[in-house]
């Protein structure tokens, strides 16, 4: 499914992300690479061993990400003009290389772009789970999103 116009999102609108994913030992490597974050206790599993955890934890800019990607196909997919930032970001959960994560997304708020006639403003609430249930992300995110009536 295409992404919806911002004409068709609903205050209250639920979405339950069908996609899910599990995330691997080679994603969190390489996000940290990408980003060059060294912090040991995302990719040095001898010094993990070490700490509350015992094993390395997945870098929860990745599991922000990840989750908003899961979300791609039902919100935004083709409909969007930009991101407008992410608030009220929490982890209260850690991930690690094994676990799958889904996603769900509620629209929290929609408003009409004042300095752009052809777009409107979206908030979104998005949370991620893992296997167990458990939330491991909740965040808000505003995106720029294309009106129907302009395209």
């Amino acid at each position: 499914m295409a992404g919806l116009w911002f004409e068709q999102f609903t205050i209250g609108q639920e979405f339950a992300h069908e996609i899910r994913r599990t995330v691997t030992e080679a994603d969190n490597v390489w996000f940290c690479g990408a980003t060059y974050n060294p912090a040991a206790i995302h990719i040095d599993a001898e010094y993990c061993k070490g700490t509350e955890f015992g094993k390395p934890l997945v870098n929860s800019v990745f599991t922000m990400g990840l989750v908003i990607g899961l979300s791609v196909q039902d919100t935004t997919l083709g409909t969007t003009i930009a991101n407008l930032g992410m608030n009220d970001v929490r982890f209260p959960k850690p991930v690690f290389a094994g676990d799958t994560i889904r996603a769900k997304t509620t629209v929290l708020e929609s408003r009409a772009s004042h300095s752009r006639p052809g777009a409107g403003i979206i908030t979104f609430h998005h949370q991620g789970f893992n296997q167990r249930g458990e939330e491991v992300v909740t965040f808000t995110r505003q995106a720029l999103m294309l009106r129907k009536s302009q395209a």
